[in-house]
């Protein structure tokens, strides 16, 4: 049987939780044991006593729930204090963005032979990556929801309200990159009133978008020169951009970027991955705004991380599966027999697999 830890989130605007109490009672119901930080559900409306009623032995500290655990379940990148609290040899789910990953948490794993399971890296045979689609479509919703937020005066922004009004136009509105996060952010800012262009590299994308959207905003192909030319008339630029297993491509200078109107908005969807400009670097819900080249940025990595009985219950909807595999199988076991999973395995053994592993000036710690 199992050890299963399920500390409680620490970062920062972070308060979504690794699994439901629903969850615990298919895992303890089947002899695993859960051990639960006390407070780790209650962001995502998830009692302790809920946990102690679903067979899980609530605990009151995180090094407690880490160190217990043959396995441990997560939802935001782990810190180096936790990964030292990890005993070697066990096993790590959640959404670890190693790509973009401070070096020293690599080689941690490393070291202790961790077997880790990225969540945003399970992929299925179409290229679908079915536990990150749910945070994306999250972000992408919510990059509207932030924006609308931000562009107020109050907030620092200079005042404009997204839909316009009759007789003043609405924002305009530039996203970068049409896929899962990319389509979510442009259907919210449609839903709200804003023009809005989408750019992306590949044109079969921008087809199938335009169609699902019956042609309601503009679609560019994402060639350097069009993406300069659309920064320069955005007042909300949103990059949601992202290869699987790798650091985000740059796709802004900070040379476009100067081009941009003062004061307009720059959200970085891509923020996880390391960021899509050159100018990104994370912030958070707390402070989650600063200025660069007269453009506002946000890029805030766990953007979802407020909206957390939301997020929790749709990451768990997909997530599901694959950790009931684990529990019963075994990593080893269950890597085998299932290749999406294998694709989520970025360390086993004392050994990388699935992702390029990258050094840049700002690693998303």
């Amino acid at each position: 049987m199992t050890n299963i830890g399920i500390p409680k989130e620490c970062r920062p605007g972070e308060f979504r939780v690794g699994i439901s109490p629903v969850g615990v009672r298919m895992l303890t119901g089947a002899g695993h044991t859960c051990f639960v930080q006390s407070g780790a559900g209650d962001g995502s409306g998830f009692l302790d006593e809920q946990y102690r009623e679903a067979g899980a032995t609530v605990v009151h500290s995180a090094e407690e729930a880490w160190r217990r655990a043959d396995l441990v379940l997560k939802v935001s990148r782990p810190t180096v204090q936790e990964l030292e609290w990890l005993q070697p040899g066990k096993t790590l789910m959640g959404y670890l963005y190693l790509a973009a990953a401070h070096p020293g948490k690599v080689e941690l794993l490393l070291e202790k032979k961790v077997s880790a399971v990225a969540y945003e890296l399970i992929q299925l045979a179409d290229g679908s990556l079915p536990v990150l689609k749910p945070l994306s479509q999250i972000g992408g919703r919510m990059a509207a929801q932030v924006a609308a937020r931000l562009l107020q005066n109050d907030a620092g922004g200079h005042g404009r309200l997204i839909g316009g009004v009759a007789g003043v136009p609405p924002t305009e509105v530039v996203v970068v990159g049409a896929g899962v996060a990319g389509e979510a952010a442009a259907r919210a800012f449609l839903g709200l009133g804003a023009h809005v262009t989408v750019l992306d590299t590949d044109l079969a994308r921008l087809q199938s978008i335009d169609e699902r959207l019956s042609g309601k905003l503009v679609t560019v192909v994402a060639h350097p020169f069009h993406v300069a030319r659309a920064a320069e008339y955005a007042d909300v630029l949103v990059g949601a951009v992202m290869v699987p297993g790798e650091r985000a491509p740059v796709v802004f200078t900070r040379a476009m970027l100067r081009k941009m109107k003062p004061g307009s908005l720059f959200l970085d969807l891509s923020i996880d991955q390391g960021g899509c400009a050159e100018t990104s670097r994370p912030t958070t819900h707390e402070s989650p705004t600063y200025v660069a080249d007269g453009v506002v940025h946000c890029c805030i990595p766990n953007l979802g991380g407020v909206v957390a009985r939301t997020s929790t219950h749709a990451f768990l909807n997909a997530a599901a599966p694959w950790i009931e595999r684990v529990v019963v199988q075994g990593i080893e076991a269950a890597a085998a027999a299932d290749p999406a999973l294998a694709h989520g395995l970025v360390t086993h053994a004392g050994e990388l697999r699935n992702f390029r592993r990258v050094s840049y000036a700002r690693p998303v710690e």
